[in-house]
């Protein structure tokens, strides 16, 4: 099978794929897409459940991502996942959306049913699960502050950490007003009190040292979910001196090696975690979407490393 497919190939799809068998009928779409495990994952879950399909990565970029949607549908695909920077965009070419995916503004899975195509959001569960298996905690118990709260993964989780009702929220972004925009839409979920004392209990942030530095001091996870990481000579999202032992840092990055930032936590003393929990859960969470029925969890996991 070809490591990564293109528009170009979607469009001559039968003559392309012709002797790959089991057949490809499943994908991620991305730009860039190399970095994405899910293939390894997917394809692990359905040699697993004796699924005679292929899960495959889509080069597409995003003035492509209509048509391919479509094309991937018309070639009875059974369904899709959606990685930087599709997560937003796709929302507007899938047929129907459910509901806490149309109220989060992006889409990570579509499934494709009875001539539809459907958008799902499975980020914010995935993560919930996460943090609960790497750091033994659940966070409605948590200060929590979220560096990229404008993207898809990082609305996502924001809208999770509101459902469940967290201690404290922080939303960061390079562009001010769109954590701004996402903080009023969530504070109907901060409305109640729950941190002591006079402190906003939900707050949008410029992204500068000084109201990092101030925030900090009073927030228990820290959420990367910017694209800095992706890269290996990526710089750290946040400066070295302002993480403390007491911080718990959880970078979506799925990378195998550490990211500055992991590798910041390290060195100061806090405990760090990287993607691949969540990418497990938010695909295991797809899988059951596709085909109605339990993720094997412990293949998937397997497949991660």
């Amino acid at each position: 099978m070809k490591t990564i497919y293109t528009l170009s190939d979607l469009r001559d799809w039968k003559k392309r794929t012709r002797d790959v068998t089991p057949s490809i009928r499943l994908g991620v779409l991305g730009d860039p897409v190399t970095h994405s495990l899910s293939p390894e994952m997917q394809n692990a879950a359905l040699q697993e459940c004796d699924i005679a399909q292929q899960y495959a990565p889509f080069q597409i970029a995003p003035d492509e991502l209509e048509t391919a949607i479509r094309l991937l549908g018309e070639l009875d695909f059974a369904g899709l996942n959606l990685t930087v920077p599709h997560k937003i965009a796709a929302l507007a070419f899938v047929d129907e959306v459910e509901e806490r995916a149309r109220k989060i503004g992006a889409i990570n899975t579509i499934v494709f049913r009875e001539g539809k195509s459907l958008g799902w959001n499975t980020d914010g569960p995935g993560f919930e699960r996460a943090i609960r298996e790497e750091f033994s905690v659940d966070l409605r118990d948590l200060r929590i502050l979220l560096l990229g709260a404008g993207g898809g993964a990082g609305r996502a989780l924001a809208y999770q950490c509101a459902r469940e009702n967290c201690e404290r929220l922080v939303l960061v972004n390079r562009t001010f007003e769109k954590a701004q925009v996402l903080a009023r839409e969530l504070a109907a979920y901060f409305s109640g009190p729950r941190v002591l004392g006079p402190e906003a209990r939900l707050e949008a942030i410029r992204w500068e040292e000084s109201a990092l530095r101030t925030q900090l001091g009073r927030t228990d996870l820290v959420i990367n979910a910017t694209s800095l990481g992706l890269a290996p000579l990526d710089p750290s999202p946040l400066p070295h001196a302002l993480i403390a032992p007491h911080h718990m840092i959880y970078d979506l990055i799925c990378r195998k090696a550490p990211t500055r930032l992991l590798a910041a936590a390290a060195e100061s003393g806090a405990r760090g975690a990287n993607g691949l929990a969540m990418l497990l859960h938010q695909g295991a969470l797809a899988f059951e979407l596709w085909f109605d029925r339990p993720a094997p969890l412990a293949a998937m996991r397997a497949a991660l490393g």
